[in-house]
């Protein structure tokens, strides 16, 4: 795709999206709206932007090369301790072989994969790798990797969130934290909430979604959820154990339908097992006015002003949720409103970009580092 804008400081770059699922299927979770909102903006500033993305991707606002293959086993799904592993015809190995025959065509190649591979190819690539590390730590063998090109290629590792960094070991800076950002016209304020509560995310066990219902069920209020079924019989397992919960499955929906329900709730409830990297979904509840409750359990806690914009608890605490509930109506939602618009713009994320592309390339010495 050909940038809109002419500059001389345009930057030809190619995307490369994660190998669990091609784009707009909700496999990829939040790292899909990352890639998204990044590739807009990066547009809207006068870049090129190519994505590189698995056969099934759904997107039709950029053109998208689709390659073949096998899908990769989620991270999130393997143990510390377990070897790499691809499978036959990865379509991670064929996603970054691509990327290795056109890489003379680009200025930085931006890798949204969490796995070993493109890592491991860094310094085979005489384009520069840009790396956004998109969870925390959850490989020894990945640790080690990521470690060693912190080290080798200075300026090329990224994270949204310290909470999210610290869980990687012996990390070489300048490392980035870049956080998120939405595109605010997308999401409608509402003041005037119904009675009911919202959860989004994939289905999975380190979402741990059952303590959302939970709440649902000792406050007596609706749980409206909105997500991919990641694991089936995690789902049954939590409508068995639930039966009589008032809470609506809705499916994963598009930003357009997720926001229109998300809008109408009292608060979004984020609870999960793991160390969130970031939780785009916080910030677009905050866009839609609506507060969020979260365990205190990374990227969430850093986004949520505490009694300001939303409530955070402590870790696996159900009580902990119910209590905040309970106290929604300390919160005012123009402020939820007002901190999207002043933290989390695109125009504020592109520049961060911007920014970190340019150390890459050693065009601008001048930007701060962290």
């Amino acid at each position: 795709m050909q940038n809109n804008l002419s500059s001389p400081q345009a930057l030809k770059l190619l995307f490369i999206s994660t190998p669990v699922g091609g784009l707009g299927t909700g496999l990829g979770g939040g790292v899909e709206l990352s890639l998204y909102n990044i590739a807009k903006e990066m547009l809207r500033r006068g870049h090129t932007v190519q994505i590189v993305a698995p056969s099934g991707s759904l997107w039709d606002e950029f053109p998208i090369i689709e390659i073949p293959g096998n899908l990769q086993i989620i991270a999130q799904s393997q143990e510390r301790k377990d070897p790499i592993s691809m499978p036959v015809n990865s379509v991670l190995g064929n996603m970054w072989e691509y990327a290795r025959q056109v890489q003379s065509e680009y200025d930085v190649i931006v890798n949204f994969a969490y796995d070993w591979l493109p890592f491991y190819l860094t310094p085979f690539f005489q384009t520069a790798i840009a790396h956004l590390v998109s969870m925390g730590s959850l490989s020894d063998a990945l640790d080690q990797i990521i470690y060693q090109v912190s080290q080798a290629f200075p300026h090329t590792i990224s994270f949204y969130t310290p909470s999210q960094g610290v869980t990687f070991p012996n990390l070489v800076p300048p490392l980035r934290y870049l956080s998120s950002g939405i595109d605010l016209s997308q999401y409608e304020f509402c003041g005037k909430p119904k009675n009911q509560l919202a959860w989004l995310g994939r289905i999975s066990p380190e979402k741990a979604l059952e303590d959302a219902v939970e709440v649902a069920v000792k406050t007596n209020i609706p749980l409206k959820i909105m997500g991919k079924i990641q694991d089936e019989e995690y789902w049954q397992q939590i409508c068995s154990d639930y039966p009589n919960a008032p809470i609506e499955y809705l499916g994963f929906l598009s930003t357009e339908k997720m926001q229109s329900v998300v809008r109408e709730c009292k608060a979004v409830l984020m609870t999960p097992r793991w160390v969130e990297a970031f939780g785009n979904v916080a910030i677009e509840a905050l866009a839609c006015g609506v507060p969020v409750i979260s365990y205190s359990r990374g990227g969430p806690s850093e986004i949520i002003q505490d009694g300001i914009t939303g409530f955070v608890v402590e870790p696996d605490s159900v009580t902990g949720l119910t209590d905040a509930v309970s106290k929604l109506d300390t919160i005012n939602r123009q402020d939820c409103r007002q901190q999207a618009e002043n933290d989390f713009s695109l125009e504020a994320l592109g520049l961060r970009f911007e920014d970190w592309f340019k150390a890459i390339l050693g065009r601008d010495d001048s930007v701060s580092r962290l």
